[in-house]
This record gives structure tokens, C-alpha cells and sequence, in this order.
């Protein structure tokens, strides 16, 4: 065995490949820079063991995207943080203590080395991501309360959608199901597969006519009409079925345009039940929520987060 400067012996000598070019290379590792505030992540609904793990698993979605990422979670809905579940409240005022101390010893390390203060120390104190879908002006309003009861500079992020990305979710948690087909491209039959597509949500009007954005991708996807209909809205579910129906589809299906902690997870069962169709399941920890959650995050802070295809995250 012989090395670049002679031979050698012992073990073989692995020599660094050199880097690939182009736009098929592999894109650089990032992490996120020291002293970035954490992202908190909202979570709105009744706290309780189903809740957390989606919480969970999407955070470790979000932390594997990023490694470094310091994230948290704060039930909007929790009262007092028992048993384990700790209150957005909470969570917001260690969040803005941690950040006071942190501002207070980076000005006093910079008035000591005759520098600035590190640009992170002057930045917000936390990015708090709600958990939602969509609009929902009644959560919103809460974890606002709560951001601005914490008295200290937090960042409210916009909700994951409308985004490509949960048509892409939907879609699968839709296949996953039987009612519909997992890629048009390989032409096989589902039998079960839905003709029409009735998208549920929660918030309201507003929430449906945002969801129904996403809805059109799903159409797109699928070959098939898509309605969004809000699940909170008496009957709307069923007006939807039916306007499907009139216009001549005959195999329905409801697909939850919800995470899973925001509503009460029979809501969907039951409106699929009064407007006789089948229901896929909510969203929950898919993939492409906790990389919607971390590029919510990472947009905010500038962070330029590559996808992997090498794309910067959006």
C-alpha cells in the first residue's frame, strides 16, 4: 500500500473524495447557529398523551432537518402545565427569562471586549409556530394573548398552510386509507378510490376558504373535484357531499385538513358518517408538517435551510 508521499504499511490510507459539482451534489450540513432563539411550537386542543407524541414526533421531524435546533412545545389550552403538559404561558415566560439573562451577559462580554453585542442576543426571544393547518381565529387569539402577556419580543409565525405540502399529506394519508390511488403514474386500480374529495377543517368560513387553496392541489393531484367544508360549521360537511354528488360524484371520501390536536379527534368519523362517505385520517406527524413547522422557523430567522434536493427549504 502506498500513500501520496511513499509507501506505507499498516492499514489502508483513505484519501478524501473530492467534492461532487453540479446540481446533483450533495448540499452542505447546517446546523443552527449558536445562540438562535428557540422555536416554541403551539399547540392548540385539550392536552393529552395523543397530542403530545404528534408534537413530538413533529419537533424530531423538524430537529433531524436542523440539527442544533432548540424546540419546545406549549399547550395554548393547558391550564397551569399539570401533569407534564406544560402551559404556552409558561413556556413563553422561561423562554424570555433565558433570553434576558442571555442579552445581559452578551452586553456585558461586548462592553468588556469593546465589541457589540452578538447579533442573536438582539433578536427575538422565541419564534412561536402554531399548530394549525389553517386560520383558526379563535386559537390565534389565544396563543397571540399569550405572546404578548409574556411581556418580551417573541415572533408569531403564519400557520403551516395553505402549502403544496399538505395536498402532498393529504394525498398520501388519503392512499393510506384505500381511497385513493398512491401515484396516478403507475395506473393501477384502487376500487375504493374516492371521485370526490370533501376537505374538512376547523376555524370557520375563513379556515375552509384558506383551505380550499390547498384543496386545488389536491385536485390537481388526484383528477378528482375537491370541496373544503369547515367540520365546526353545522352541516357544512353534508352541503359539501351533496353539491359533490350533484355535480356527478358518486364515491365520496372526507379528508381532515387537521394536524389531530386541534379538534376532537371523533369530529371526522362523525361528519363522514352524516354525509355518508369514508374518512382517511388526520395529518398528524407526516413528514412534510415538521419540515412546514421548521421552515416557518428558519424563514423568519433568514435561515437558509437546503431541502434534499439541495433547494432552500420554502
Amino acid at each position: 500500500m502506498s500513500s501520496p508521499t511513499g509507501p506505507t504499511s499498516g492499514l489502508p490510507v483513505r484519501m478524501p473524495r473530492p467534492r461532487q459539482s453540479g446540481r446533483h451534489r450533495r448540499p452542505e450540513p447546517v446546523t443552527a447557529p449558536t445562540g438562535a432563539p428557540p422555536l416554541v411550537l403551539a399547540v392548540p386542543g385539550a392536552p393529552g398523551p395523543a397530542a403530545r407524541r404528534i408534537a413530538e414526533e413533529i419537533l424530531s421531524i423538524a430537529r433531524s432537518e436542523l440539527p442544533g435546533l432548540d424546540a419546545r412545545i406549549g399547550y395554548a389550552d393547558a391550564e397551569g402545565g399539570a401533569d407534564g403538559y406544560p402551559a404556552l404561558d409558561a413556556v413563553l415566560g422561561y423562554a424570555a427569562a433565558q433570553h434576558s439573562a442571555r442579552t445581559s451577559e452578551a452586553a456585558a462580554s461586548a462592553a468588556q471586549d469593546g465589541g457589540d453585542a452578538p447579533d442573536w442576543s438582539r433578536g427575538p426571544a422565541a419564534v412561536v409556530v402554531p399548530l394549525l393547518a389553517g386560520p383558526d381565529t379563535a386559537v390565534l387569539r389565544r396563543i397571540r394573548q399569550s405572546v404578548v402577556s409574556s411581556g418580551s419580543a417573541f415572533e408569531l409565525t403564519d400557520t403551516l398552510g395553505p402549502h403544496p405540502l399538505l395536498a402532498e399529506a393529504l394525498h398520501v394519508r388519503l392512499s393510506e386509507g384505500g381511497l385513493a390511488r398512491a401515484d396516478r403514474a403507475r395506473l393501477f386500480t384502487v376500487t375504493t378510490a374516492a371521485d370526490g374529495i370533501v376537505l374538512a377543517t376547523v376555524g370557520g368560513t375563513e379556515a375552509a376558504q384558506a383551505a380550499g387553496i390547498t384543496g386545488m392541489l389536491l385536485s390537481a393531484r388526484l383528477a378528482v373535484p375537491v370541496l373544503a367544508a369547515p367540520l365546526d360549521e353545522e352541516g357544512a360537511v353534508a352541503r359539501a357531499a351533496d353539491e359533490l354528488r350533484a355535480a356527478g360524484s358518486r364515491n365520496l371520501a372526507l379528508a381532515p385538513c387537521l394536524i389531530g390536536p386541534e379538534a376532537d379527534e371523533a369530529l371526522p368519523s362523525m361528519a363522514a358518517k352524516e354525509a355518508g362517505c369514508a374518512a382517511a385520517e388526520p395529518l398528524g406527524a407526516y413528514p412534510a408538517i415538521g419540515r412546514l413547522v421548521l421552515a416557518k422557523y428558519t424563514e423568519l430567522l433568514g435561515i437558509v435551510t437546503p431541502s434534499p434536493l439541495g433547494a432552500p427549504l420554502r
